[in-house]
């Protein structure tokens, strides 16, 4: 699996894995329209520091590249090419209907011919009659009044797509990357009016050694920016657009209450088209998915929202939006059909904004985020529904607890742990020192039975 919805060019980029992203931190951010973020005021700077054809098969999850057009076929019409466009046979001249006329009866034929004849005429004086008074030929066709140019624009109801658009593409922008190994766009989300935009790590990456960002505005105008903070495992950035104009933040909303089937919107720059809005539901939650490219492995792995709203390359780092234009992801992933088939096929992927805004904001004031822990390594056996304990950490929380080397654990509070790389995204989900209820098998066929277990921390 990879991360979908970069785009770039020039030298290999990240892509054998999917978005990833932390646990949740508890409370601290308030009213769900309020945005933690607020614009620094102590003077300081910046804080610390991707395809050919294959055959058909199931989805495969590769890099993505630029879109591919292909060319239009010409549409050849109705009753197909070089066919000729039926008409009425010729008929033969016939008298009038007076019973004395030596002339034959006119047969049912000649009756429907004459019909459209007779019809033909009123339609074309009917044509003729609505075309002179669209012309002004008569003072009941005209315009009841001119048209105005100062007509106030109407308001778009709230909880509408134009709504939602007016309110979320001021604080979305495009943002553009330069470095050693070649060029990529991706999108940004602000955060506070002093520059701080969230996005993909896997956007700005090749920016960390020296190369160059540039933020582009929705009317248009540009800002260098800075790296504040990265943390690959969980594919989130933080960066500061150098700008002295006053920026809007988001609404910052709650991925905890989403549900499936739920309108969303994504806001982004898909192939570099900026202030693109698509529209979608959520399909699914709690999707295991990874990023971190060709390094990355469970460590990379979170509860991704699913979403069939169009997510192209390009869309990585933008705003995955509810219908009252609050932040519920940021959009970091899409599933493909493999090797020449990178576009949006309906199953795009975001970091849920609970534990996105949690890693943004350690980012921001301690330039490192952190994360919660199990103490267990995992793996999956085709025979075996739950994940299968390769290693315990000793004295770590699963140690402390009881679970040892050889146990399958099947949930985690209520939700089913069916791999090894849902019961990482299940950890992920929370966070560090939480105290989690945990069923396991102590080996495989044995009667579960369940534990409580404070989660640790790691960087």
């Amino acid at each position: 699996m990879e991360n979908e919805n970069d785009r770039g060019s020039g030298g290999p980029r990240p892509g054998d894995e999917w978005a990833s992203g932390p646990g949740a931190g508890p409370g601290g951010y308030g009213q769900r329209t309020q945005n933690p973020y607020g614009p620094r005021d102590d003077g300081r700077g910046p804080g610390p520091a991707n395809v050919g054809q294959t055959p058909p098969g199931p989805p495969q999850y590769g890099p993505a590249q630029p879109g591919q057009y292909g060319h239009v076929q010409p549409n050849p019409g109705w009753g197909g090419a070089g066919q000729p466009t039926a008409a009425l046979p010729p008929q033969p001249a016939y008298g009038g209907d007076d019973p004395g006329s030596t002339a034959p009866a006119k047969s049912g034929r000649g009756l429907l011919v004459a019909g459209l004849v007779a019809a033909m005429l009123v339609s074309g004086g009917l044509g003729g009659w609505i075309g002179a008074t669209v012309a002004g030929g008569g003072d009941s066709g005209r315009l009841a009044s001119p048209i105005s140019a100062a007509q106030p624009e109407g308001q778009a109801p709230d909880g509408t797509v134009e709504s939602v658009a007016d309110k979320v593409l001021p604080s979305v922008v495009s943002i553009d990357v330069r470095g050693q190994a070649g060029r990529g766009e991706g999108s940004g989300v602000v955060l506070a009016q002093d520059g701080l935009i969230i996005t993909n790590n896997h956007v700005i990456a090749m920016a960390a050694t020296g190369g160059q960002i540039e933020v582009r505005f929705n009317d248009g105008s540009r800002a260098p920016a800075t790296v504040v903070g990265t943390d690959p495992a969980t594919d989130i950035a933080v960066i500061r657009a150098d700008t002295d104009r006053s920026l809007t933040p988001i609404a910052l909303g709650s991925s905890s209450n989403l549900d499936e089937g739920q309108a969303v919107a994504a806001v982004g720059s898909p192939l570099g088209l900026s202030g693109t809005v698509t529209t979608g539901i959520v399909s699914a939650l709690d999707r295991p998915v990874r990023a971190g490219g060709a390094q990355s492995d469970q460590n990379t792995v979170i509860d991704a929202i699913q979403t069939d709203a169009a997510v192209n390359p390009g869309n990585s780092g933008g705003a995955l939006v509810n219908m009252n234009g609050e932040l519920v992801g940021i959009n970091s992933a899409i599933a493909s059909l493999g090797s020449g088939n990178s576009g949006s096929i309906g199953l795009g992927f975001a970091i849920p904004v609970d534990q996105a805004r949690r890693i943004a904001d350690q980012l921001i004031k301690q330039g490192f985020a952190t994360r919660a822990v199990l103490g267990v390594s995992v793996s999956d056996q085709p025979d075996i529904d739950g994940a299968l304990v390769r290693t315990t950490e000793v004295g770590g929380p699963a140690a402390q607890a009881g679970i040892e080397e050889g146990a399958v654990i099947t949930m985690v509070g209520e939700r089913l742990i069916e791999s090894g790389d849902a019961l990482v995204a299940a950890i992920r989900s929370r966070a560090p020192g939480e105290t989690i209820s945990v069923t396991y098998a102590a080996r495989v066929g044995d009667q579960p039975t369940t534990v409580d277990v404070v989660l640790g921390e790691a960087r």
